[in-house]
């Protein structure tokens, strides 16, 4: 008798550290995936801003664009006018950025900035860079 319960608590001594070992890992693994889902969620929630941000500055500058506009003052002028109705829209959204005109046609660019990631920042990854591209087209009617 005395041999089994010397076997059982030699057992027990060598399991004691396993399991502080199994909830520092499995903390550690459950940490990691929260950061990253949490940084991940930022970074999609400024990417879909950022388009809105394109998207609606397309659409002002498509809105410069009219047929009056375009008849009145010719397409180089009214291309302009459209152009800066949508960088200025960007502007005043909080991320500068590009526009083109291509026929009736109003492209946005957002420039790439960059959101951080604190919790990602842990395994390298301090910041991921975000920008956006929209187009919007001017309808006559």
């Amino acid at each position: 008798m005395s041999r089994t319960r010397s076997k059982r608590s030699s057992r027990r001594r060598d399991d004691e550290g396993l399991v502080a070992a199994y909830v520092v890992l499995t903390s550690a693994a459950l940490a990691s995936v929260l950061g990253l889902a949490l940084d991940c969620g930022t970074v999609l929630n400024a990417r879909q801003s950022a388009f809105v941000e394109a998207e609606q500055a397309a659409r002002a500058g498509a809105s410069a664009l009219t047929a009056t506009g375009l008849r009145s003052g010719g397409i180089e002028i009214a291309s302009q006018i459209a152009v800066s109705a949508a960088e200025a829209y960007m502007v005043a959204a909080g991320h500068p950025g590009t526009a083109v005109v291509r026929g009736n046609q109003v492209i946005a660019q957002v420039s790439a900035f960059r959101i951080p990631t604190p919790l990602l920042r842990i395994v390298g990854i301090g910041s991921i860079a975000v920008s956006a591209r929209a187009a919007a087209i001017a309808l006559a009617g």
